[in-house]
């Protein structure tokens, strides 16, 4: 059998939705995915690695992803939650970074005008928000903060008239670098509760400080921010920010959006790993024609399908209005966690191909190891969906 035997473009499961999920989607939504996979294979695919081994944002991308009108496709363009979700995913599948990117732009800061800002605030900010012509990021974790900040930041908010004066540091902060505004959770010394507040990054005493050394998700921007007495005006206060539980109606919301990365990363390292098999000659023949790479191949395709009809149950729970807290929970752990598998037995099927970026496998490798931790730890989520089951918590 030669290599061109097969073409994987022509085989029936080509887009590895094996049990037709997209199908569930309306014609104008599929029609729509297809222009979006489009525009990834033709602007995001051909320079994702190249960026990645550079650990640098491809900015002249953002007009062009403006453009695609790529913002926001169910608050603002009467998308379904499961079209949303796919494409989360296949844009994860193109690549985690710029995924991640639009996650915090399009997600957490976005999210956080949405749901937290007054009617005011919003028709102030949103429209160059939705234009992208505004960048923005989402301040939450903190270098000795992460899981625990639901119990209260380290940064705090003091009022000083008509204005809040912020002190305290955020660590992993994507777009922070570059962005034009951060959204910064903050504890109020007057009553020890979180707020949030619109932070333009040219104020005095904010600085942002490039993360380096990464391992996963290089061309993401990640920074450390420190805040040094900056004077924030009143009304930069985000006026439905008032308690975690605020800010917990957007985490709930983009812990589904990082179950759906899990589901696209899946994608990619199937995609990879299936075209490798093909194509690469062992002991006379494709590597695919041996039973136990089938194997692997069929765990990979297995992990991700239950990982999807899980996510688009969800999304359809989220479409009525009645999705719980512990379900995108349970997504998060389970996806990610069948993720790191899939991503491991990708790896596995190229050899030593499968650490250089070259054969693009070591990169999604790496890339899932940010999903599996960002947006809530498999730990935390396992517990908060074991209290659920139990009635009993097991969180500290």
């Amino acid at each position: 059998m030669s290599k061109a035997a097969v073409d994987l473009n022509n085989l029936p499961y080509a887009d590895g939705d094996f049990y037709g999920f997209e199908q569930l989607l309306s014609e104008k939504e599929r029609e729509r995915l297809q222009e979006i996979r489009d525009f990834l294979a033709k602007e995001v695919k051909p320079i994702a690695v190249d960026c990645w081994n550079r650990g640098e944002f491809p900015m002249e991308l953002i007009p062009k992803l403006a453009e695609a009108n790529l913002m926001s496709p169910v608050r603002n363009q009467g998308y379904s939650n499961v079209f949303a979700g796919i494409v989360h995913a296949e844009f994860t599948r193109a690549d985690a970074s710029i995924a991640t990117f639009m996650g915090v732009h399009d997600g957490l800061f976005t999210g956080s005008i949405e749901a937290l800002a007054s009617e005011e605030q919003k028709a102030a900010w949103l429209p160059d928000i939705y234009a992208m012509k505004k960048i923005g990021a989402f301040g939450l974790t903190e270098p000795l903060g992460g899981s625990d900040v639901a119990g209260g930041t380290r940064t705090t908010a003091v009022r000083d008239g008509d204005n809040w004066i912020l002190n305290g540091a955020k660590r992993w902060i994507g777009n922070a670098t570059f962005s034009d505004w951060v959204v910064i959770y903050a504890r109020d010394l007057a009553d020890n509760q979180v707020k949030a507040f619109m932070v333009d990054t040219k104020l005095p005493g904010y600085t942002a400080t490039k993360i380096e050394n990464k391992i996963s998700l290089r061309t993401v921007q990640n920074a450390d921010i420190v805040l040094d007495n900056v004077v924030v005006p009143h009304e930069f206060k985000l006026a439905g920010a008032n308690s975690f539980r605020d800010t917990n109606k957007v985490l709930k919301v983009t812990r589904l959006a990082v179950a759906w990365q899990a589901v696209g990363q899946q994608l990619a390292a199937f995609d990879v790993a299936r075209r490798y098999a093909v194509e690469r000659q062992q002991f006379g023949r494709p590597i695919a024609s041996f039973q136990m790479v089938q194997d692997q191949l069929v765990q990979m395709l297995g992990n991700t399908v239950s990982s999807m009809g899980m996510m688009v149950r969800l999304a359809q729970l989220e479409d009525q209005g009645v999705a719980k807290d512990e379900q995108s929970a349970l997504a998060k752990a389970f996806t990610t966690a069948r993720m790191r598998e899939t991503v491991a037995m990708g790896r596995n099927l190229l050899g030593g191909n499968g650490i250089v970026t070259d054969y693009e496998m070591a990169k999604i490798f790496a890339d899932a190891e940010a999903i599996y931790s960002y947006e809530g730890t498999y730990e935390i989520n396992t517990l908060v969906t074991g209290r659920a089951i139990t009635g009993i918590s097991a969180i500290v």
